[in-house]
């Protein structure tokens, strides 16, 4: 018997901690198992030749996916074409997308076995099973929810090239003692942490082997503080000793639990080793309490004003639009709050249904109305209409090319003003009026549109636009001098609008060709 783990991440640069976890954890049957991981939009008869080409005469081929909302749709064609030309094949799913409405699903019906849940020691009991009996054999199985220090952990099992080309992922604890109604972990009952001395021992192990981006996925990093003042002090000793090689740790972190001596830790961090990504969601309280999510919002602006202010940690804010009860005014005043902290980006989401979390028992009270395909972003409630939840997901597009991407530092204050959201709102609706789009907008063409808006709509001198764009370019490492369209503005006032006007004969298709993504 062969069995592969498969999945299909978002990017290449991600490796599956998931399946590496069951790879660690097939006992037995680690020998005969093999990691095959893809990237969503390869075409799916390449991955069904891939797959199939390790099927053998006379011997079973088990294939597991992990199956995740990105991947859900593709994941799905893959395994219908598997049944069409090797029916002999056994499917077993497993992953969050397909653990719950699990009858509901058209790869559901496609699979002969699922697991739901935890699957670290379930998937290759499953596969004892089918290889011994007894037969048959349910086809859902509810995941056994092994105790940590009984799980083999994955780390070996990231190779030398992703140690050197993908991010690894890592984690020090399992399960979220909080209950937000819009994520999975509201389904948890409390956090498990692994022992910290055998978790530290393995990031030693990767340390050593080259590794120098570690992206920890707890959910609640800061939860146990003098856990996480050990796991920062692995870091910093790093830094410490290898100062030309430095690491670069990204965290999940609790907006207002940020003690004093955590502070004194992240205060040690030079610059550019340290990330935080901080779940804002949403400061309204009235919808905080609605959707079940505990948070001292002024705790939380404090903190996140004392990490731009005392700390060089990179600052990556979530906040959510379409909650139940947020209203765009609301939304409004609690990005305008938070912009004016100061975090580096501001991770503008849309709310999403995802399978199984208890946001839906808001459906009928606030009218929400959800697209029912991945990955199921809401389209509309009571409070914001369709067309308006249209506007503000132009706006989040807009909003990463333009302020997370960092290439307009110099000029996205002046969009801003003391308004920040109904401006970059108006600018928003502005770009989306002349071209229609809101992906693959090159920059120079995008740089050209913000200086024709600030020009047109504002009512700024063309000059002092210019100069600040050509700032943003010169600061930026991939555009060390101005584009050539403003360096030709000043002798033709009127290329910029024939630029935008005619984007098949920008400076992007002629020079860069680069995508602002």
């Amino acid at each position: 018997m062969t069995i592969l783990l498969s999945t299909l991440n978002a990017r290449y640069t991600h490796a599956s901690m998931g399946l590496r976890y069951l790879y660690a954890n097939m006992g037995e049957l680690q020998a005969q198992t093999h990691l095959q991981e893809f990237v969503i939009g390869a075409k799916t008869t390449d991955l069904l030749e891939r797959l199939l080409s390790w099927q053998r005469a006379d011997e079973k081929l088990i294939i597991g996916f992990g199956v995740y909302i990105w991947n859900v749709e593709e994941t799905t064609r893959l395994v219908a074409l598997i049944k069409r030309v090797a029916p002999e094949v056994i499917i077993v799913l497993g992953g969050p997308e397909v653990s719950y409405e699990t009858q509901e699903q058209d790869i559901v019906r496609l699979a002969d076995y699922v697991i739901t849940g935890w699957g670290d020691i379930s998937f290759a009991a499953l596969c004892q099973q089918i290889l011994h009996g007894p037969q048959p054999l349910m086809k859902i199985h509810a995941g056994v929810q092994a105790k940590l220090d009984d799980l083999q952990l994955p780390y070996a099992y990231y190779s030398d090239k992703d140690i050197q080309t993908r991010t690894l992922y890592v984690e020090a604890s399992r399960g979220c003692p909080f209950k937000c109604e819009f994520c999975l972990s509201a389904l948890d009952k409390t956090a498990w942490p692994f022992d910290i001395d055998r978790f530290l021992a393995e990031m030693e192990n990767l340390h050593a082997r080259g590794a120098r981006l570690f992206k920890f996925v707890d959910r609640t990093f800061n939860l146990n503080i003098k856990t996480s003042l050990k796991i920062m002090q692995f870091f910093l000793d790093k830094l410490a000793a290898h100062p030309d090689d430095p690491v670069f740790a990204h965290f999940e972190v609790v907006p207002d639990h940020l003690p004093d001596a955590l502070k004194a830790g992240i205060q040690q961090f030079p610059e550019g080793c340290l990330q935080f990504e901080i779940g804002i969601q949403s400061f309204n309280p009235e919808v905080q309490s609605r959707i079940s999510r505990k948070q001292d919002n002024a705790k939380a602006a404090a903190n996140i004003e004392w990490l731009c202010q005392h700390s060089t940690a990179h600052l990556h804010v979530d906040l959510i639009a379409g909650l139940p009860g947020e209203t765009v005014e609301s939304f409004a005043a609690g990005f305008d709050q938070l912009y004016a902290l100061g975090p580096h980006e501001i991770q503008f989401g849309i709310l999403k249904r995802l399978r199984g979390t208890p946001i839906i028992r808001h459906t009928d009270d606030f009218g929400m109305r959800f697209d029912p395909y991945p990955p199921y972003t809401i389209l509309a409630n009571k409070d914001v209409p369709f067309a308006e939840m249209q506007k503000l997901i132009r706006f989040a597009r807009y909003w990463d090319l333009v302020a997370n991407s960092g290439r307009f530092s110099h000029t996205l204050p002046v969009i801003l003003g003391d308004t920040p959201f109904e401006n970059f709102m108006a600018l928003s609706n502005w770009i989306y009026a002349q071209t229609d789009a809101t992906h693959k907008i090159a920059l120079d063409r995008l740089a050209n549109l913000v200086t024709r808006w600030l020009c047109e709509e504002r009512g700024m001198p063309q000059q002092q636009v210019l100069t600040m764009i050509g700032k943003d370019y010169a600061g930026d490492a991939k555009h060390k001098q101005s584009p050539e369209v403003l360096k030709k503005e000043q002798k033709n006032p009127r290329r910029m609008q024939d630029m935008t006007e005619a984007p098949g004969k920008s400076i992007a298709k002629r020079q860069h060709r680069h995508l602002a993504n």
